[in-house]
Formats: structure tokens, sequence, C-alpha cells
């Protein structure tokens, strides 16, 4: 079974110009922790996640070691100024994906290498669908209690 046969084609994604409450708007409403980033002509140059948003409110690593008090509590007044901030600014832009083409199996090990619940699927650079763990198990459980 090839992960094609399994992929959802029918993915949030957001530009790198958009804004993060864009992103966070559809996070929310759809129950989703993250969205593959695509530039005008589908082509996947990024990944925006939940982590990646609030990670932009913590202070930097030299600003902990320093003797600094940090309030937490009121750190989450910055979640405003993050909404406009640029996606473009937040996404990670090192993402891997996985070609449509590939065996389910070996998805899913990519996956669990790479501590992913999900992976884009791309063909020749162009996001074409997106799966997760949770799809490979299910399509392989309907197909062994027939």
């Amino acid at each position: 079974m090839q992960v094609q046969e399994i992929m959802s084609t029918n993915v949030k994604t957001v530009t790198p110009d958009q804004l993060v409450k864009d992103i966070a708007i559809i996070m929310v409403m759809d129950h989703i922790s993250g969205a593959p980033v695509v530039d005008v002509n589908n082509t996947l140059v990024g990944i925006i996640s939940e982590k990646d948003i609030l990670q932009h409110m913590f202070p930097k690593l030299d600003e902990v070691m320093s003797d600094t008090y940090f309030d937490f509590e009121n750190m989450e007044h910055n979640y405003k100024d993050t909404m406009n901030v640029r996606v473009g600014e937040l996404m990670t832009k090192e993402v891997a994906s996985i070609d449509l083409n590939m065996p389910c199996l070996k998805a899913a090990s990519t996956m669990w290498l790479k501590n992913f619940r999900r992976i884009p699927i791309t063909h020749n650079n162009k996001l074409v669908g997106i799966v997760s763990i949770g799809d490979v198990h299910r399509a392989i459980f309907k197909s062994r209690i027939k």
C-alpha cells in the first residue's frame, strides 16, 4: 500500500506572507496542530506548528541565563503581538516530506524516526497531501480485518 492511497488531500495551508493569526484561527477552529507553508506555485517552503507560535513568546536562552526574572504568566500577553508576525518568520524552513509513491510503512518509519505525527506529501516538489501515523494505522487495520 502506498501513501497516495491513504493521504489526505484536503490540506489546510498558509503562505509565508500571511499573518500568524490566520493559521491560529484555522488551528483552533479545525483542531489541527500545524500546517504546511506553500508559495504561490504550491511548492512546500516550510511548516508552521503550535510549537513554533508559542516558542516565539519564550525568552531567548541568553535572556534566561541572565539574572533577569521572567513572569511567564505575564508573557501570555505577548501572544497578541505574535499574532501579527508573518508566518515566514516563525515557520520551520527545513521541512521533511515524502513522495506520494512511498510505501505506507516506510512513511510510518520515517515519521517514527523523526518523531513526527504527520508529514507532508510532495510530488515534483509540489504539496499534494499529508499523512499521519493514524492514517497509516487505520489503513493497515482496515486491510487486515477483512
